[in-house]
């Protein structure tokens, strides 16, 4: 069946959902009146710097001040530094040199969000800015060019390599997107065309206005959507209305023409195409604190401050042949769903997986190996740190905004806080 991207647009929202063989992956819901903001880049003023947190609070015009911590503030380095590569570009001892040599109080700088406000806490931002396109991300300030990890090739890594770097100028830098893979030079020019543009007319704005202030609106959902998942093996993209067929033929027509032929508009009569497809159900499914598996066993969810904690239990499943055969099926199974239900529910930061103990190696070996192939699927990085003495798996996964749960829920007013109802 391959990938299938569902939109669906209601009112006062758009909601996005990405399948993998007719299993929801990935969702994205987006407000009308209610832009994300990550990805935005502004004008800021440095409100106070503190030494003794190694960070620096920006007034970027939100009502709570953003956080620059010592790392995302530290200028971008040269392309002939491997660590830096490995790094995006950052210093690597950034974290080792005090923040007051990177910025001081009152000083206008451009920023960007890399992480959404949530609860009392303020954005997160950088000055590393990225501007992505279709095939290509611009990295002004840098001068390296790095290749996505997901082109294996290294026939393939090596063209683009040569490719990109007589497309940049001084003083920018490109990372080269899994979308790339196989692109002219011609589909490459352009979009590095189009990205210059766009931070010439930054910095332009940057120049005009006074602090704080945007000066540049990430794109909306469906067309962030559009750019960041067409990857040759998607197989549908269908709407709900003739407007948004319109829309999604439009973008298509800009950056994928070759996928036009793939949009269809589904309408059901008296159902929307979100409930006809079976994704209310899926997302009704990915909200719960308990997930059964096919083979009768279930992983719990428990969610806290400092990090998810995942744990995996046998439930109704009892094998056929032994016991270490039926504690391996059970957390191969388990390996598997887990790293889908992390990225469907965007689960971000600590987590730790309780796998049901193991006593050979090799098994202990495979289940890991699962986790790990899985989770490439998943465009948000990812770590296994591994084993603890106690047999827990260490994990950590970027969190760039907020998680399906604290997207569709609302803590309960009731029990303040220690459960939640449904928006």
């Amino acid at each position: 069946m391959g990938r299938a991207i569902l939109i669906e647009r209601e009112r006062d929202r758009t909601r996005v959902a990405i399948l993998e063989d007719g299993v929801l992956v990935e969702f994205y819901v987006e407000g009308d009146g209610g832009r994300r903001l990550a990805g935005n880049i502004y004008k800021g003023r440095v409100e106070n710097v503190l030494p003794g947190m190694q960070a620096a609070f920006v007034d970027i015009g939100l009502d709570r001040n953003a956080y620059l911590y010592v790392a995302d503030a530290a200028p971008c380095v040269g392309g002939e530094d491997e660590a830096a590569q490995r790094s995006g570009g950052r210093h690597q001892n950034a974290e080792e040199l005090p923040i007051e040599q990177f910025v001081r109080t009152g000083e206008d700088i451009i920023v960007q969000i890399i992480k959404e406000p949530v609860g009392t806490k303020g954005a997160r931002v950088t000055r590393q800015i990225t501007l992505p396109g279709r095939f290509l991300v611009l990295l002004p300030g840098s001068d390296y060019i790095a290749i996505s990890n997901r082109i294996s090739s290294e026939n393939e890594r090596e063209r683009l390599k040569k490719l990109v770097a007589g497309l940049r100028i001084e003083g920018t830098g490109f990372i080269v997107r899994t979308a790339g893979e196989g692109r002219t030079e011609e589909e490459f020019r352009e979009d590095a065309r189009q990205l210059g543009e766009a931070w010439e007319h930054i910095q332009s704005q940057a120049r005009k206005v006074k602090a704080p202030a945007l000066l540049h609106r990430d794109t909306g959902l469906v067309y962030r959507v559009l750019r960041d998942s067409l990857l040759p093996d998607i197989s549908e993209i269908t709407v709900d209305s003739p407007e948004e067929e319109r829309e999604v033929s439009a973008l298509l027509e800009t950056f994928a023409p070759e996928l036009k032929g793939k949009v269809t508009l589904q309408r059901v009569n008296g159902m929307s195409l979100f409930e006809a497809r079976g994704i209310e159900e899926q997302l009704r499914r990915a909200l719960a604190r308990k997930v059964w598996l096919k083979n009768g066993a279930y992983i719990v969810f428990d969610h806290t401050e400092a990090m998810t904690v995942v744990d995996v239990n046998t439930g109704r499943y009892t094998g056929s042949t032994s016991l270490a055969e039926t504690i391996f099926r059970t957390n191969t199974e388990a390996a598997r769903e887990i790293a889908r239900q992390l990225r469907l529910r965007d689960v971000g930061g600590i987590i730790v997986i309780d796998f049901i103990d193991m006593a050979n190696q090799s098994h202990r070996d495979s289940v890991l190996t699962i986790l790990e192939e899985e989770l490439k699927k998943d465009r948000t990085k990812s770590t296994i740190v591994g084993l603890t003495g106690l047999g827990l798996v260490e994990m950590t996964r970027n969190k760039r905004r907020q998680s399906l749960i604290e997207t569709l829920t609302n803590p309960c007013a009731h029990c303040n806080g220690s459960g939640r109802s449904r928006i």
